[in-house]
């Protein structure tokens, strides 16, 4: 399989922590979102990805899968141990909610495509889209996981779920943006209890080969 990546990505982030957890063997490609243009934009990568986006999983018979969770759950199906849903029904439900939480309602207004229109067509000074950034990351999202989650010490028991997966990630990129986390104390204690983990630090921005 080869993973289409970006070390700074959240998105790609998430699945790179799956693949840690579950111990999988996974080429990596970077396809760097801001050199040249972007290569995500590029007619090559295009045919992978018709929206121009990482991640993609390409598997070995050339099947390629997009967006994140999609990926993961391929992920969870591929190798279900250790499992990031849980058994539990509503703990299953509960762990997929904080994850689309970060996916479908902090991600999509804060990523850098709605940035770059925000800054080039709309015209809004940095100051501006610094705001809207924090903004969506707290109140879009973070405030509400940290209702949501029931810290032990992952957010929903001893073991990492899909909802770690996706916060740590989108923790990373409120630190980047000075989005302020002091009063989320939960959410806190989560990451510092994953990223622990070797998986998790593996996973890390930091520690990929196109890191900058």
């Amino acid at each position: 399989m080869i993973l289409y990546d970006y070390f700074r990505s959240s998105a790609a982030y998430r699945v790179r922590i799956a693949i840690e957890l579950k111990g999988l063997a996974v080429e990596r490609r970077p396809v760097h979102l801001l050199r040249d243009g972007g290569e995500q934009k590029r007619p090559e990568y295009l045919a992978k990805n018709p929206q121009g986006l990482v991640p993609a999983l390409e598997l070995d018979d050339g099947t390629v899968l997009t967006q994140s969770l999609a990926i993961i759950e391929y992920l969870e199906a591929l190798a279900p141990n250790p499992p990031l849903i849980p058994a539990n029904p509503i703990r299953a439900a509960k762990a997929r909610a904080v994850a689309l939480v970060v996916a479908c309602d902090i991600h999509p207004l804060t990523n850098l495509r709605v940035l770059n229109y925000l800054q080039q067509e709309l015209d809004q000074s940095q100051a501006a889209i610094e705001s809207w950034r924090r903004r969506w990351i707290l109140k879009g999202g973070l405030e509400a996981i940290e209702q949501a989650i029931e810290p032990a010490p992952f957010c929903f028991g001893a073991e990492p779920t899909i909802a770690d997966v996706c916060l740590v990630p989108q923790v990373f990129n409120a630190r980047r943006f000075a989005a302020p986390l002091d009063r989320l104390e939960k959410i806190r204690a989560v990451e510092s209890a994953c990223l622990a983990l070797p998986a998790f630090r593996a996973a890390h921005p930091s520690a990929q080969a196109d890191a900058e």
